[in-house]
């Protein structure tokens, strides 16, 4: 990930539905969830969610797929791990060995 890429990421989560999303996708896991289903339990309207939906999945955080009448979103794990690593990546100076071992980069 870049440091436009990490911009656009930080932004959409910038605001508090959208970071509700994410955090409840990422705990969906793989499978994620209807659309629907998201805009229910976080008690959002549909138009509303789909915007923030938009931005998340223009972010590269989410993505979707179609399951016929309805659109299943799911977290994008290697964007994210990807975000994390940029963020982290020049932690204690460079050096991995101090870092905390979930922040240390993947071979």
């Amino acid at each position: 990930m870049d440091k436009l890429q990490t911009l656009a990421a930080l932004a959409a989560l910038a605001q508090e539905t959208r970071l509700d999303v994410f955090r409840l996708l990422v705990v969906a896991g793989d499978e994620g969830l209807p659309a629907g289903e998201i805009g229910e339990r976080l008690g959002v309207k549909q138009n509303t969610m789909s915007a923030n939906l938009a931005v998340l999945a223009r972010a590269g955080l989410i993505g979707s797929r179609r399951e016929g009448r309805t659109i299943r979103y799911f977290a994008e794990y290697a964007k994210i791990r990807g975000l994390l690593h940029y963020l982290v990546e020049d932690c204690c100076a460079g050096s991995p060995a101090c870092c905390p071992p979930s922040w240390r980069p993947t071979p």
